[in-house]
């Protein structure tokens, strides 16, 4: 029985994980305004806020279809803070995409767990382009002064799994960043 019970359990462990394309979305979302990070330490899926943000919303779906973002490290990850990643360019936050700076789209959404949110260069609101960053905790600080534009509805053990350091040494990566309407 034993051996019976030891075959059984190591066809299971044996049989084939349901290819990234096959995996289901939450319920309720929109797969039009929903991007699916497949990183180096699991699945990330954000639902974004095009009420709040329609413009940096648009900016992601596009950078994303253009594969902006596949092979891009998370370059700045502080723990009980924030995980960035999104510099296309030059992966190390010093870099954007080609596309002009987007004008910001400030809410009274409030930075908390989960919560993406468009980097800037220093301290001008106007200044975001493809850097983007998710909440380990509340920040209430940056409230008013960042654009948020979406959040962590899958995925946030992922986050929090994340390599941490300004830079990391070995760094996660975005593998695979795509709009969900868009998986084959």
């Amino acid at each position: 029985m034993t051996r019976i019970l030891a075959v059984l359990f190591a066809i299971m462990c044996a049989a084939p994980v349901a290819p990234a394309a096959a995996q289901p979305l939450p319920a309720g979302l929109d797969p039009q305004n929903t991007l699916i990070l497949d990183t180096s330490a699991g699945r990330i899926v954000i639902k974004l806020r095009t009420d709040i943000a329609p413009h940096h919303a648009e900016r992601l779906k596009q950078l994303a279809r253009e594969h902006f973002y596949d092979n891009v490290p998370f370059h700045r990850v502080i723990d009980g803070f924030m995980a960035q990643t999104g510099d296309g360019q030059y992966g190390n936050g010093t870099g954007g995409s080609k596309l002009p700076d987007l004008k910001a789209e400030f809410s009274s959404v409030p930075f908390t767990r989960a919560v993406v949110g468009m980097a800037r260069k220093g301290n001008s609101n106007d200044s975001a382009n493809s850097q983007f960053f998710i909440m380990f905790a509340d920040g209430s600080f940056l409230n008013g002064k960042y654009t948020v534009v979406g959040e962590v509805v899958q995925g946030m053990t992922v986050v929090d799994k994340l390599k941490k350091g300004e830079p990391p040494g070995s760094p996660d990566k975005i593998v695979h960043m795509q709009v969900a309407a868009d998986v084959k």
